[in-house]
């Protein structure tokens, strides 16, 4: 059987290549690329972030890449966002005063957290969402965070008969969005490519769902 197909958007975000050789010790086939047909033909997509919010948007925008995550999650094609990769998909992005519009797939703002010490970096435990699927197995597991921002409140309402997202939340000072599940849209927070064994289970969980 043929290992389903995840593009990883290339739009010069660092530290991709720890995404791609995790995605594939998960059990997927895996191209770098911002190639529009294969963007749009793979079986996922995942959106790597490091850095600031308005700096992933502008290279973004470099390869079209809100055009090309839109029209994937219009036709129902998985999306997985990761850090940076996550926060982009809410309404805004608030760093020290400058705000920068975000993707607006989710209403919201994500701001600087409220902690003693930033940034948010190391191992830390989350609370799973209790319909969760792609923390199948490693509910009690610890994930790897490096942020100092984050979406810090969950506000879309969904009515029948659209089914509500499950979001799992952290918390580092202030309680903080760790993953979401919503329809084709997953996002993290945190790292999977970094940690660990656990990281690549919810890859896998991940990559497992995009043929079923």
């Amino acid at each position: 059987m043929a290992l389903p197909k995840v593009v990883v958007l290339d739009y010069g975000s660092g530290n991709v290549h720890s995404a791609v050789k995790a995605l594939e010790h998960a059990g997927a086939e895996v191209e770098l690329t911002a190639n529009r047909k294969k963007v749009a033909e793979a079986d996922g997509l995942l959106v790597p972030g490091v850095g600031a919010f308005s700096a992933v948007m502008a290279a973004l925008g470099s390869v079209h890449g809100a055009e090309l995550i839109e029209r994937r999650l219009a036709g129902g094609r998985p999306v997985l966002g990761i850090c940076v990769g996550m926060q982009i998909m809410f309404d805004s992005g608030d760093e020290r005063g400058v705000q920068t519009e975000g993707l607006g797939e989710w209403p919201g703002a994500v701001t600087e957290l409220q902690a003693p010490v930033l940034p948010h970096m190391g191992w830390n435990t989350v609370e799973v969402a209790s319909d969760s699927k792609i923390f199948s197995g490693i509910e009690e597991e610890r994930f790897y965070f490096v942020h100092s921002y984050a979406a810090q409140e969950w506000t879309l309402e969904t009515e029948r008969p659209f089914t509500a997202p499950s979001v799992t939340w952290a918390e580092h000072g202030s309680r903080f969005v760790a993953a979401v599940e919503n329809g084709p849209l997953t996002a993290t927070q945190f790292h999977p490519e970094k940690s660990g064994e656990a990281g690549i289970r919810l890859l896998h969980n991940w990559i497992q769902s995009l043929t079923t």
